[in-house]
């Protein structure tokens, strides 16, 4: 999510490339494309400046997947491919244009080529010779130069025409680069810039010739058909980036969800996995209207061409046609006027204009661009697009499958992708070389050592060390076990299923399971209910509620569901009754799990369980993190995060999140989580947030843990989702927020700000075995703090858990802001120590627990509304654009807040 504006901070872009009467342009430039940096391109620009670099734990080398890059000599010339108009192109057809001005239009020109981002970025090492640096071209798509056939010419319509002008905006000397990588050059717009251009060159020659998606393309060499109508094709990522002392190209491998070629019919067919019979899509033979809305929004975009008849089309390029929409009706039902008069269907039209009767003429048309209707039976799905939906849920499996690749053959698979990337061999490649001829780049690493977890003082072993970020609750009691006083099952599963003595079993697996951890249960036989969920889950578990305290004198203080498959509806349900409405904490398990389940799987349910109800599972050693637990320096640790709405849904709202610790031990977490405009990255409510947490932290220390010293002296505050475009928003929109809510309460805390980012595509790979762990991965604390980070800035990437399928991506760390002064090693140790603190696991995780939990407190939001409400909270609703500002105020105003009772709990575990 790049921040607005290309390399020369144009806002939105200006539109591009016209057709003639007002037809299709290359359009306004989005924040992000083809050449345009983003997140994995774009370089930081604020942040706090590298003072050293990190130096405990053992020293190591690994591989990683870049490659040194020589800057080009001489001068870049920059231009903008700009025309006033109305419409956009996709950037495939602006390339497409591009190609045929330089190559079979004007190569006299052209010669050497320029490179073209999509949008409106080009770049060439050569000065164009236009008067006053600028020149407006007409392109077609067909060759101008061959007759259009007599029934073209009888239509009196020639090729559509395209005017693209080009302007000189810039000169840019690479020198500059080499003056930022030595650090005697600030990091300004002509830098960026210039990285920008080196990403064009370096993403010309695949994109003119592969289906492209920003900074990755694919190819058919390496495929897997998965079924509904899709095709996985391997994809090569590939960015230019600056380093200490160097350039660097990060080479990745990605994985492309294509429309499958071939007849739509059988696509559409595929879709709906119902065999073989074409009726199946025809309205008239019982095709319901929900799935018609389905398949429409399944193939809307995709490109066809026609094969209605080959007249005309002789000698000339036929132009594909974009899918609009499906028809209401078949092609037999379908009537439209004739202009000498008359009525006609669609069947009946095609039978007599191109003496061709469709065989299937009761099924479904399809739309096109200009209006036209077009039987299902008449169209081919051009090969090579990618489908930029999202990937229907029962198909995610196959995609983890085909992306999913241990170590070893990922960097093989790179280094095998070197071919396909043309370096060195493309007539675009302005003199640039890619130093791939000595294997991937070898650069120097640490492995930290792990923080001493400390558990109940009953344990037979009270303190572990984690083993390649794994390690178990064999002997340990929890560090705070909480206290079940009464609690009911509710059964949503069929008794005939999920019988009594299943449910016998599982209340004795859990039984044992607490007192294993010292969870104590002072209910031994709780009441137990099975539930129709065609009912109302709310009067279920209240009456469950009410059951309890008639026969036992108290109110439950835990509900344990069991599910059966496919209940997503019951679970918000549950969610929002517990966290909610009344606060109460719930516990779902599925039915299929709990039969005959081993005692490790209920071991695993008493980990959410005990934080629940307000319990700590383990805290880090005092001395293995010295910052966290410095009694002179009390610290807040934050998490924050946003989550957007589907790409396609319109009138739904993001959601944020604020985590914090309340504890000196940084282990007992609050959260906060608030609904905003969609589509806004930056927090509007982080100061309302931020006081609330402070509030709590201080109520916390002063009440419970009787501290003398409430106040906290530092907060850190880990902020996920951001990229490196919009980190400067976030020193100017979200930091003044926290140090508003720290005047508000009257404190006056050391600040440290600190992004963490998973969406990149930097890997570490092991030299040598005996460094890797037993799945082939870097160990869990390999941390990177030189040759491949930002050249003045500091920034690091730390792999903290341990691997376990495919290979682990390390997560990258920017520090915008440090009050605190914290050195690289201690902020991370610090970094480290907080991934071996999320409750619902015995492993290290990815990235640090309060980040962590503000993700899935995110993810939680939907639970905030009100199931009977009828709100559709769905991935794929949507709502047209005139009601989508008026369906968000909807959201906000049916938003519920957290019951005072889970204020204190983690009840998002």
């Amino acid at each position: 999510m790049a921040g607005r504006g290309g390399p020369r901070g144009r806002g939105r872009g200006a539109p591009a490339l016209r057709g003639r009467g007002g037809g299709p342009s290359i359009g306004s430039v989005p924040s992000s494309g083809p050449g345009i940096p983003n997140q994995g391109d774009h370089i930081a620009t604020v942040g706090v400046k590298r003072s050293a670099f990190g130096s405990s734990g053992r020293a190591i080398e690994v591989f990683t997947n870049h490659y040194e890059v020589s800057i080009p000599q001489g001068m870049i010339y920059h231009y903008d491919a700009i025309s006033p108009s109305e419409h956009t192109l996709p950037a495939r057809l602006n390339m497409e244009l591009i190609v045929k001005l330089q190559e079979r239009d004007h190569p006299e020109i052209f010669t050497p080529r320029g490179v073209y981002d999509g949008r409106k970025n080009m770049f060439s090492v050569k000065r164009f010779p236009f008067e006053n640096d600028t020149r407006t071209f007409d392109v077609t798509l067909s060759d101008p130069n061959v007759q259009d056939s007599p029934g073209r010419a009888a239509v009196g319509r020639g090729p559509k025409i395209y005017k693209i002008k080009l302007t000189k905006v810039a000169e840019i000397n690479p020198e500059v680069l080499s003056r930022f990588l030595e650090g005697s050059q600030s990091h300004d717009n002509t830098v960026l810039t210039a990285i920008t251009a080196l990403n064009v060159v370096v993403r010309m020659e695949p994109t003119k010739n592969y289906p492209f998606n920003v900074r990755s393309f694919f190819t058919p060499r390496e495929q897997k058909d998965i079924g509904g109508g899709l095709v996985l094709w391997r994809g090569y990522f590939q960015s230019v980036r600056p380093a200490i002392g160097k350039m660097l190209i990060n080479i990745d491998i990605s994985t492309g969800t294509m429309y499958k070629e071939g007849p739509l019919l059988n696509i559409c067919l595929e879709f709906f996995n119902r065999g073989n019979d074409p009726n199946i899509l025809a309205p008239a033979r019982g095709l319901p209207e929900r799935e018609r809305l389905r398949l429409q929004r399944f193939i809307s975009g995709v490109r066809v061409m026609t094969n209605a008849a080959n007249q005309g089309q002789q000698g000339r390029t036929r132009t594909p046609r974009v899918v609009k929409k499906l028809s209401s009706a078949g092609a037999n039902s379908l009537s439209f006027t004739m202009r000498e008069g008359g009525t006609m269907t669609v069947a009946q039209y095609f039978a007599r204009t191109y003496n061709r009767p469709l065989q299937h003429p009761a099924i479904l048309c399809v739309e096109v661009g200009n209006g036209a209707l077009i039987p299902i039976e008449l169209c081919t799905v051009v090969p090579g697009q990618i489908m930029r939906k999202q990937v229907p849920p029962e198909k995610t499996k196959d995609v983890l499958e085909f992306a999913t690749k241990k170590p070893a053959d990922r960097l093989a698979s790179i280094r095998n992708g070197l071919g396909v990337l043309s370096y060195g061999q493309s007539e675009y490649q302005f003199g640039l070389h890619v130093k791939d001829t000595g294997g991937p780049l070898s650069v120097n690493a640490r492995v930290l050592n792990p923080p001493t977890l400390k558990y109940g003082q009953n344990s037979k072993q009270p303190t572990i060390v984690p083993r390649d970020g794994a390690w178990n609750m064999i002997d340990k009691k929890f560090f705070q076990p909480a206290t079940i006083k009464a609690w009911v099952v509710v059964v949503y599963e069929r008794q005939n299923r999920f019988r009594d003595e299943n449910a016998k079993d599982m209340i004795a697996g859990l039984l044992e399971a607490c007192a294993a951890v010292g969870i104590v249960v002072q209910d031994k036989q709780p009441l137990v209910f099975w539930e129709n969920a065609q009912g109302t889950i709310a009067d279920h578990l209240r009456k469950a509620g009410l059951a309890c305290n008639q026969k036992k004198g108290v109110f439950p203080n835990l509900i344990v569901a069991v599910l059966p498959e496919q209940a997503t509806d019951i679970y918000t349900a549950i969610k929002h009754f517990g966290d909610v409405s009344t606060g109460v904490a719930t516990q779902c398990l599925k039915s299929q799990k709990c039969t005959r389940a081993k005692q490790q799987y209920y071991a695993n349910v008493c980990l959410k369980i005990n934080v629940k109800l307000g319990g700590i599972n383990t805290i880090p050693d005092a001395r293995s993190v010295s910052i966290l637990t410095d009694p002179h320096n009390p610290t807040i640790v934050m998490g924050a995060d946003v989550i957007h709405p589907a790409a396609h849904s319109e009138g739904r709202p993001s959601f944020t999140s604020l985590v914090a610790n309340v504890d000196s031990d940084t282990a007992k977490y609050i959260a906060d989580c608030r609904v905003q405009t969609s589509r806004q990255e930056m927090i509007d409510d982080l100061e309302d947030m931020a006081t609330h947490m402070i509030d709590m932290y201080i109520n916390y220390r002063r009440n419970v843990e009787k501290k003398p010293n409430p106040q906290p002296k530092r907060i850190i505050f880990y902020r996920d989702g951001v990229s490196e475009g919009q980190f400067r928003q976030v020193l100017e929109h979200e930091l003044p927020q926290i140090k508003k809510a720290c005047a508000k309460m009257k404190v006056d805390p050391k600040i440290t700000v600190i992004v963490v980012g998973k969406r990149h595509h930097v890997r570490f790979f092991p030299k040598r075995p005996d460094e890797a762990d037993r799945s082939g991965n870097c160990r869990a604390g390999t941390v990177i703090d030189r040759d491949i980070v930002h050249p003045l800035e500091m920034d690091f990437y730390l792999q903290s858990h341990g691997g376990l399928l495919g290979t682990s991506r390390p997560a990258h760390y920017n520090v915008l802001y440090d009050d605190n002064r914290l050195t690289a090693d201690g902020i991370q140790q610090l970094s480290f120590a907080l991934c071996h603190v999320y409750a619902r696991s015995t492993r290290s995780v990815s990235i640090p627990a309060p980040v962590y939990y503000a993700d899935i407190v995110c993810s939680r939001a939907k639970n905030h509304y009100d199931p009977g409400a009828n709100l559709d909270l769905t991935e794929t609703g949507t709502a047209d654009d005139a009601h989508a500002s008026e369906q968000l105020e909807v959201f906000k105003n049916n938003f519920k807040p957290l019951h005072r009772n889970m204020q204190f709990l983690m009840y998002f575990s």
